[in-house]
């Protein structure tokens, strides 16, 4: 199944990442995993399966998560969700 989300506010950390042509991250939604990073980030979830979460993202080959890695996506969502954890906290 094909990613038809609106990832347009990303897409300039989208540029970043490194490319990723094969592996289980083949064609997976990079934005996605940013995105799904970043949630848990934020809600400072420690227990996940990275490798869970990206077989189960859609694929996409749109703007430019094209080829990206979701993995990088997902850590850097992560990362950046936690700061923004951080930041919020009186």
């Amino acid at each position: 199944m094909a990613c038809n989300k609106d990832h347009t506010k990303i897409q300039d950390y989208m540029k970043d990442l490194p490319i990723d042509q094969g592996g289980v991250g083949r064609h997976k939604c990079a934005a996605c995993a940013f995105e799904r990073g970043y949630e848990l980030g934020r809600q400072m979830i420690e227990n996940f399966n990275i490798g869970e979460t990206i077989s189960n993202l859609e694929e996409s080959q749109a703007q430019n998560q094209r080829h990206k890695s979701p993995h990088a996506a997902f850590a850097m969502g992560y990362f950046l969700g936690v700061r923004d954890y951080y930041a919020a906290k009186p």
